[in-house]
């Protein structure tokens, strides 16, 4: 009876959780990217949303391949830039000894206490003043912001022989942080040659006329990278979280 009512629990939150994926599947098959559709699967499906996204042919697409490039060029740069200041702070307050260094990671937890979205706007306010404006670098610097104490709080349960596979979690994370991050890119990124795809395909909902078809054609074949990263690494991810979590 148990394996029966378990069974069935992980049916429905199978079907619940596959529902949206095959939404967008099934619109971005649709040549007339009809969103209302009451259809379970379009009469006449076809790749052709897909071919316009990767060959640039819409007018709201043709920076498209520019735009992921800015993706992976942030999601790079916050990974790298989280696990090496991560990493290091890590290792002075855990093999130095520091007095009283538990408050440096505890201080930097507290920034989990406010709301990204309250900090949007004084974040704006300094990019403005350095003149980061519009400046993929400026996403990036509040994303390692947000992702570097989960890195200081992880490695220095670890910090006298950090294992390997806490980078890897570490490292998914930020990497994860700033490739769907959408807030901080919307706020900071506002040329078609600098935003990023998140920011890019909300420009859809402002036209005339939505293709919802392409719409979804680009979030398919956005979400591929992180949705490989998370797969190739989600064993090294599990391993050092649960370390991470044992060891305190």
């Amino acid at each position: 009876m148990k394996e029966a009512v378990a069974l069935a629990f992980a049916v429905v939150l199978l079907v619940w959780t596959l529902t949206p994926i095959y939404n967008m599947v099934m619109v971005s098959l649709d040549s007339k990217g009809d969103v209302f559709s009451n259809d379970i699967w379009p009469p006449h499906p076809s790749l052709d949303s897909f071919w316009i996204v990767l060959s640039e042919g819409y007018w709201y697409l043709q920076y498209f391949w520019q735009q992921f490039g800015n993706s992976i060029y942030i999601g790079a740069a916050t990974t790298f830039l989280t696990l090496l200041i991560g990493s290091l702070a890590s290792f002075s307050i855990g093999r130095m000894r520091l007095k009283h260094g538990w408050l440096v990671s505890n201080a930097a937890l507290l920034t989990y206490a406010i709301p990204a979205s309250f900090l949007a706007i004084p974040f704006y306010s300094i990019m403005l003043k350095y003149g980061l404006a519009n400046n993929l670098w400026s996403v990036i610097f509040a994303e390692v912001t947000f992702a570097t104490p989960y890195a200081i709080f992880i490695f220095q349960q670890y910090a006298v022989s950090i294992p390997i596979e806490l980078d890897d979690a570490v490292g998914t994370y930020a990497l994860l942080l700033a490739w769907n991050e959408y807030l901080y890119q919307f706020m900071l990124l506002s040329s078609q040659q600098s935003m990023t795809v998140p920011v890019a395909l909300a420009q859809f909902l402002n036209s005339d006329e939505a293709p919802w078809n392409y719409m979804m054609a680009t979030a398919i074949i956005y979400a591929i990278p992180p949705v490989a990263i998370y797969y190739a690494f989600r064993r090294r991810m599990t391993a050092g979280l649960t370390m991470g979590g044992v060891k305190g």
